[in-house]
């Protein structure tokens, strides 16, 4: 609190000396009777205010710069801080995946614009790896998934974790077919990964498929699909199933 109070008494106090020093000069310009010590004398005041106005102007240019240059870096600090929350918003921390909210805007801003695949996941018999090689391990398995999905389907797809291990993709698609396939390459790829230790095993995924026009809700595209999901489960887990409309 110090410092502004010191410029502030500073400036005040330089625009009073400075306004004394020039109205003196003036009186004296008008003083056809001054003598010429005493404009002599006056001149080197002013030469003195003149300078030390310069110095305190540059002052006052330097701290405006440093200002300026705070106030950018500032700005960019908020800048990065707001894209790193809306980031840890829309996003899982373990897999970089959007959350199920984040999945969600995705998938109706999808059904608003065309025809939409919307697939469901989830890793078979996932408790029996938590217990046979520990929760670590069980995290790992959840981001290979992911990796799996993102290598298949490409970064850019809007590829969510929406339970603990069970993931959702919506894959924009004007053809049937090409979302049972799609579904199909998913299983395949997470099927043949190769875990690293301790886990000695493959892990495989029932993935469950529903194929929505353009308009369609997006509750009644995952109904859909998580029907067809539980349908794969029954039929013995590692397999896909399209939700067929009766």
């Amino acid at each position: 609190m110090g410092a502004p109070m010191h410029d502030a008494g500073l400036e005040a106090d330089l625009f009073t000396v400075e306004a004394a020093a020039l109205s003196a000069a003036r009186s004296m310009y008008a003083d056809d009777a001054a003598s010429g010590a005493q404009q002599r004398r006056m001149l080197g005041e002013l030469i003195n205010h003149y300078e030390r106005l310069m110095r305190e102007t540059r002052r006052l240019i330097r701290r405006s710069d440093r200002a300026e240059r705070d106030m950018h870096l500032l700005n960019r600090e908020l800048q990065t801080l707001a894209g790193q929350l809306e980031y840890r918003a829309t996003h899982d921390p373990l897999t970089g995946a959007l959350n199920r909210g984040a999945l969600i805007e995705r998938a109706q801003r999808c059904l608003t614009q065309g025809d939409m695949a919307l697939i469901v996941l989830d890793i078979d018999l996932f408790k029996q790896v938590n217990d046979d090689f520990g929760h670590p391990a069980g995290d790992s398995v959840i981001q290979a998934v992911v990796g799996c999905l993102k290598q298949v389907l490409g970064s850019d797809t809007a590829i969510g974790r929406v339970g603990g291990e069970e993931f959702s993709v919506v894959w924009p698609t004007a053809s049937r077919e090409d979302a049972a396939a799609i579904g199909q390459q998913i299983c395949n790829a997470v099927g043949a990964h190769q875990h690293c230790s301790p886990i000695s095993r493959s892990v495989t995924v029932s993935v469950g498929v529903s194929w929505n026009r353009a308009g369609s809700a997006f509750e009644a595209a995952y109904n859909h699909a998580d029907q067809a999901l539980y349908q794969a489960k029954r039929d013995g887990r590692n397999c896909v199933r399209l939700w067929l409309e009766a």
